[in-house]
């Protein structure tokens, strides 16, 4: 079982937190491997590796459309974080998909804003790929996209992937996209015939091979019509490139990270950031999260007790607790310290709308022992205070994950489904400036945190109002426009921790 946040018949994983010794037993009783996502916690203790690959037989009655939709009803009534939300009964037969009916049966839920869409079916291959190593298959770029003016950016290009090797990266600009040179379709036309999704399709799957003729404006402002094959690759949770800095900010030395994902590949990288940090005496931090849609829960509280030298073996890292039937389950994380730990004075996380999940439980974690120490830069996050647990059902390689539990700091912090805005004691609005490198001191969200850090005053972020795209007016610099992930109707397990990773 894996336990997953806010980023199921075999095996469980939970996914926002740590591991829970007492669901071993369980998890081993239910067969299928074991496996995680965004806010995911493996077990058993010290899983998260990946498991055989499964051999579906999907032509076998055990692996129908209508056995599959039966084992997602009996899993998400077993395990549902809000059975009253749940149909007493709810006929599969006019649903085409597993996915269809999960939806079907979480709809309620939905529409009161405390499941969007974090029930759903996966691969277990695929995800435990992704887990490990953040193995995927793609461009390697991350893409947002502004509807009014119906424009395809990129955040951020992923080492090692064609996108980068071909000269995409952060501030370019897709402007058409084709099959071949003789068929290139402008995203503005793309939108024009079908919005974002037309776009996302317009890119093809996500298998190595496939090849797209795109024609990109630079940063620098050159444009190059070039084919790019999608490959095997796998996503660094934390750059080389810019990933890891320290920064003089007046003076202070101040320590800066970006983490791309929560996934088991960041665990060694962010000991060493810390390391890095803790030898040059760093005690002030910029938490860079802006995208980063969760992932494992244990990764997440390794980064939390790399923050917490200071912390007492009493201190509470995080509550998770389960619906009533399932309270012996819940558990109480306390922090533990490691010898890269660092005491910060004071730490400005950085985040938007795509921040959900185990980077929030981490946000979430710090603010009762920071207090007015520390601030949420930029935009107000997702909002997501809940976590998956991973059931497995390895004959057919489905994979369940199903809001299982909600997560809390050590004040009971864990009603925040409109973002922590409202739980911090400081913030300040700031813009995601993709004209700069992630992590220049000159971007205006590093900026503003490292204003923040120096003292500066800000303007603080609205906890009731996001940053619409539709809102914006075209007359807004390109450098301070609200754009939104692109996301396919289908994502892999990458792109749904990686949001816009294609």
């Amino acid at each position: 079982m894996s336990i997953v946040q806010p980023g199921k018949g075999g095996s469980m994983a939970l996914r926002k937190s740590g591991s829970i010794l007492a669901l071993a037993a369980l998890l081993s009783a239910c067969g299928g491997g074991s496996g995680s996502s965004s806010n995911v916690v493996s077990l058993p203790p010290g899983g998260g590796g990946a498991t055989p690959a499964p051999t579906p037989t999907p032509g076998s009655s055990t692996c129908s459309l209508q056995s599959r939709q039966n084992w997602a009803f009996d899993q998400i009534n077993e395990w549902y974080l809000f059975p009253e939300a749940l149909p007493a009964s709810l006929s599969p037969a006019p649903y085409g998909s597993v996915q269809a009916y999960i939806d079907a049966l979480t709809a309620t839920a939905r529409n009161q804003g405390r499941d969007r869409y974090f029930t759903y079916i996966t691969s277990i291959a695929e995800e435990e790929a992704f887990l490990s190593s953040g193995a995927t298959a793609g461009f390697g770029m991350r893409l947002s996209y502004d509807s009014p003016l119906a424009r395809l950016f990129v955040l951020d290009a992923f080492e090692g992937a064609p996108a980068l090797a071909a000269g995409i990266d952060r501030g370019s600009e897709i402007l058409a996209i084709g099959t071949s040179s003789t068929n290139l379709q402008t995203v503005a036309s793309l939108f024009a015939q079908g919005g974002a999704a037309a776009v996302s399709s317009a890119l093809g799957p996500s298998t190595a091979g496939t090849s797209r003729v795109l024609r990109f404006r630079n940063a620098a402002g050159a444009e190059t019509t070039t084919t790019v094959g999608k490959a095997d690759y796998a996503i660094q949770p934390i750059s080389p490139r810019y990933g890891v800095q320290i920064l003089d900010n007046g003076g202070t030395r101040t320590g800066y990270i970006n983490l791309r994902t929560f996934i088991d590949s960041a665990e060694p990288q962010l000991r060493d950031a810390f390391a890095r940090f803790r030898a040059d005496g760093v005690t002030d931090l910029v938490i860079d999260l802006r995208y980063n849609g969760g992932g494992l829960v244990r990764t997440a509280q390794l980064f939390a007790d790399l923050m917490g030298r200071n912390r007492f073996a009493s201190d509470i890292l995080s509550v998770t607790r389960f619906r009533p039937s399932k309270a012996s389950f819940n558990e109480t994380r306390k922090f533990e310290p490691e010898p890269q730990s660092v005491a910060p004075t004071r730490i400005a996380f950085i985040t938007t709308g795509a921040s959900a999940s185990a980077s929030e439980l981490v946000i979430n974690a710090m603010i009762p022992y920071l207090g007015t120490n520390m601030a949420l830069v930029g935009s107000n996050s997702y909002g997501k205070p809940v976590g998956q647990v991973g059931l497995d059902r390895s004959a057919c390689d489905d994979r369940i994950r199903i809001i299982a539990f909600a997560t809390e700091n050590a004040a009971g912090n864990a009603d925040y489904y409109n973002g922590l805005a409202g739980s911090v004691a400081n913030s300040c609005q700031a813009p995601d400036d993709i004209t700069l490198p992630l992590g220049d001191p000159a971007e205006a969200s590093t900026a503003r945190a490292l204003g923040f850090l120096a003292g500066a005053a800000c303007t603080p972020i609205s906890s009731t109002s996001s940053a619409s795209v539709a809102a914006q007016r075209t007359a807004v610099p390109l450098g301070e426009r609200a754009r939104e992930l692109l996301m396919p109707d289908r994502p892999t397990p990458a792109q749904r921790e990686v949001p816009g990773s294609f």
